[in-house]
């Protein structure tokens, strides 16, 4: 059932940020990006077997907010990537003060939720500052090498729209690589073994390369979409 709730989850990650780019917008991406940061902290508290390999959850949320970066990048520019980047940290750092609040209420007596809430989210501090590094981090990695890769597509190939699956996979890919060390290493550094940690980060990794490949057809659907929803091009940043 771990695999099929994985497969489950990854089109609802990539299905849903072409579903509010479609309804929203730019500012849907803005809105993905958000809800998936938190969906994913909450999401990655969670170890699970899967594919042969144990590992934390929000894998594919966290890839769902790359995409979205990487489409924000194609379509719109580098400046609303950046934003996007931005909607990002602000939703991180709302949820860690939060979050934190939620587990220091003094419940009432009648109140039957506060253990549960405690249980989840007294870690969560340490989790989402080790969280909001690493988004910081890998997703202003991710814009930086986007362009980059970016400018090298256009003077090998003489086109600006061309080979968009190399600078989508591989920015994603060596900034997910940062995202998930910085991540595991802080968030869970004093919960396993360093090689508990090296595994569950490489099969992590193991899991980021696969939705890297996979959210490829979805960027492209996401520029079709994009250049078919302004008609004839108007207002999309190339």
């Amino acid at each position: 059932m771990n695999e099929l709730f994985l497969i489950i989850t990854l089109l609802v990650s990539f299905g849903g940020t072409l579903l509010f780019l479609w309804a929203f917008g730019k500012g849907g991406l803005f809105a993905w990006i958000g809800i998936c940061t938190v969906l994913a902290n909450i999401e990655v508290t969670l170890l699970v077997h899967a594919f042969g390999m144990d590992q934390t959850l929000g894998n594919t949320l966290f890839a769902a907010t790359f995409l979205a970066t990487d489409i924000l990048s194609e379509v719109y520019g580098k400046k609303d990537a950046g934003k996007g980047v931005l909607a990002g940290i602000l939703t991180n750092l709302s949820f860690i003060l939060l979050s934190f609040m939620w587990v220091h209420y003094i419940p009432a007596e009648g109140d039957r939720a506060a253990d549960f809430v405690k249980g989840l989210f007294s870690n969560t501090p340490r989790m989402l500052i080790s969280s909001l590094i690493a988004y910081v981090v890998s997703e202003s990695i991710d814009v930086f090498l986007y362009h980059a890769w970016w400018n090298l597509t256009e003077k090998k190939t003489g086109s600006h729209t061309k080979m968009l699956w190399f600078r989508n996979n591989f920015s994603t890919l060596i900034s997910q690589f940062v995202n998930i060390v910085i991540f595991n290493f802080g968030a869970f550094s004093s919960i396993y073994g360093i090689n508990d940690l090296i595994a569950i980060t490489w099969s992590c990794y193991v899991i980021y390369i696969v939705t890297s490949l996979l959210d490829t057809p979805f960027i492209y659907l996401a520029r079709k979409l994009a250049k078919n929803t302004s008609g004839d091009g108007n207002g999309i940043s190339y």
